[in-house]
């Protein structure tokens, strides 16, 4: 008979930051405990279940050495393909000018979010 998972984790959806135990029972069933809000419920289940993570980062600019263009994934993707997305983003170079909310990379690695730019550059 297996053993119920007991996951010590702080909250971060509010500055509150709730001290979570959350549990996850042989059967899979999840319960939450320490939160102050259904908000701390449903970040605790859902980093112990199926961690996620917005991705920030750089890409370059073709023919400059000096300027970075600033990105991010519009959504946060799986926490299992951040290293995948950071190889391809580290292969990719764009072209200027670039507005802000342009997509840079559609479906990153597959996973149905698109990498768009976060600052507008001339």
């Amino acid at each position: 008979m297996g053993e119920n998972r007991v996951h010590n984790l702080t909250c971060i959806c509010c500055p509150l930051g709730c001290a979570l135990t959350v549990t996850v029972e042989e059967g899979g069933a999840v319960t939450v405990t320490g939160n102050t809000c259904p908000r701390g419920a449903a970040y605790g289940e859902a980093e112990v279940t199926h961690p996620t993570r917005v991705i920030t980062s750089t890409v370059r600019v073709k023919g400059e050495t000096d300027i970075a263009v600033p990105v991010k994934t519009k959504d946060p993707i799986p926490k299992s393909m951040i290293t995948k997305c950071m190889q391809i983003l580290a292969k990719v170079e764009i072209a200027l000018p670039v507005k802000m909310g342009d997509v840079i990379v559609e479906n990153i690695a597959d996973t149905g979010v698109d990498i768009v730019c976060t600052r507008s550059l001339a």
